[in-house]
């Protein structure tokens, strides 16, 4: 066996060697206003009044949307949803797949710029973050200051302020499961539930840590999204991008200087598009898979390219295919209806379709049937043949419903229990039903029957099969 000798690291090279983990700085971003900005704000309000403001909308005598777990009911409006509903769930994931598929094949990280919610609330606590300790300077001047007093104030204030929005953010998500007004109601009486303490402080916690100090490590490192985005771009996906062709070479220099004789390009290197990016990134180093695609340096940019009197778009959404050949704005939207966006658009047009379809034909009446295992079939008084069976009828309307039970397949089958069951509203009622048949009027065997559960107009009608059992 041959023993490699191992050389050590000479003294001068030990000092460039890099760790495996490296400590990265914190970001800064700058506040930034413009077009992109106010679109930012635009969704965190709607996104953030809809999920605030939904819990405590009701919908007659009850909450307009709440997910019952205990109940297993999940109230949307006025549908009154099941369990066996589970595919309406599926169908919306695949709806909501195929919508983040195209809005990245036609533009990008959209998504995570403007209505992901790490994203949201990264831009509410750093509002908070702004309002109490100042802007991008006076934040990294206080960090980097001895502790002290006003120091300790204002980090406790904005703490404060953060725990507060975190935790009234954990209480919102349990209302979606816990009717909002009892939850409200215990929470001030301090008579909540365990289970509704952990998940209010456990959501809280969640959204605490991950949009006041995690913030762009959640995008960079922890969301797979990131990671396989680039599966779904291609040259005629508009990303946000900086001309280079148009900026290079970089440089300083005054309004009048005439850029010409100094043979520089249109970008003054002022590093304002580095310090807006919410994950620290410099979009002049081209496209990166840290990019979240809030246009964030666009709005700074064009604001720099304003004073400096340049044209706007230096760094712009824009497509490579564009940037390549110098396609308009009509070459690219041209672009936009290529194969791939027609397929995506299409199949989710059809989905949807399908599925609003199916919502609204849907029958407001479930049923399942189990045999009674303890007595699979049996003779009893009159020279009859009986099986036992249970019958869970769900109403999903919310009145009271009667439904008539019936059932055949079987010569002569009959129901011998009572044929008819009242079931009060959005509930489920567990019925046990009695078939008959004469001794003798079947062969030994299996036989398929149905049963026919109907309310007493007959609007409402539901079929559902089972077997009778004859002995040999």
């Amino acid at each position: 066996m041959k023993v490699i000798p191992i050389t050590p690291i000479p003294a001068s090279e030990e000092g460039e060697r890099q760790g495996l983990y490296i400590s990265e700085k914190k970001v800064y971003p700058r506040s930034v206003t413009g077009l992109f900005a106010r679109w930012r704000w635009a969704f965190v309000w709607l996104t953030q009044m809809v999920f605030y403001g939904l819990p405590w909308l009701q919908w007659g005598e009850r909450q307009a949307v709440l997910f019952d777990l205990g109940a297993r009911r999940f109230y949307i409006f006025g549908y009154v949803l099941y369990p066996q509903d589970f595919i309406y769930l599926t169908g919306l994931l695949v709806i909501s797949a195929l919508s983040l598929f195209l809005f990245t094949a036609v533009a990008g990280r959209l998504w995570c710029g403007f209505a992901c919610p790490q994203t949201v609330y990264t831009e509410m606590f750093l509002w908070i973050e702004r309002k109490v300790e100042g802007e991008r300077g006076a934040r990294m001047k206080l960090d980097a200051s001895p502790m002290s007093l006003e120091k300790l104030v204002r980090k406790a204030y904005k703490h404060l302020l953060w725990i507060v929005l975190a935790v009234w953010t954990g209480f919102t998500f349990v209302g979606y499961f816990t009717p909002i007004d009892d939850l409200g109601l215990a929470f001030l009486q301090t008579k909540m539930g365990s289970w509704e303490v952990f998940w209010v402080f456990f959501y809280g916690f969640a959204t605490y840590g991950n949009a006041g100090f995690m913030r762009e490590q959640v995008c960079k490192y922890m969301c797979p999204y990131a990671r396989f985005q680039s599966a779904m771009f291609d040259q005629d996906t508009l990303i946000v991008s900086y001309d280079a062709a148009r900026g290079e070479p970089r440089g300083s220099r005054g309004r009048k200087a005439d850029v010409q004789m100094l043979g520089l390009g249109s970008c003054v290197d002022c590093t304002l598009c580095v310090q807006v990016c919410p994950t620290g990134i410099d979009i002049r180093n081209g496209l990166q898979y840290e990019c979240i695609g809030c246009a964030a340096c666009v709005d700074v940019c064009n604001g720099v390219m304003d004073k400096m009197n340049y044209p706007r778009g230096l760094i712009r959404f824009t497509t490579q295919n564009a940037l390549a050949t110098g396609q308009g704005r009509e070459g690219i939207v041209r672009r936009v209806l290529r194969p791939r966006v027609l397929i995506y658009g299409s199949v989710l047009v059809a989905l949807t379709a399908a599925m609003m379809v199916t919502l609204a034909m849907r029958m407001p009446l479930k049923v399942d049937v189990v045999r009674d295992r303890a007595a699979l079939s049996r003779i009893v008084s009159g020279g009859k043949l009986e099986n036992v069976y249970r019958l869970q009828v769900m109403n999903a309307t919310e009145q009271t419903q009667r439904y008539r039970i019936t059932a055949d397949g079987l010569s002569g089958l009959s129901v011998a229990s009572d044929p008819l069951v009242e079931v009060g509203p959005a509930e489920s009622r567990w019925v046990a039903v009695r078939l008959q048949v004469d001794y003798g009027a079947a062969s030994a065997g299996s036989h398929p029957i149905h049963f026919d559960i109907a309310t007493a107009g007959g609007d409402v009608h539901v079929r559902e099969k089972s077997v009778f059992l004859v002995p040999r």
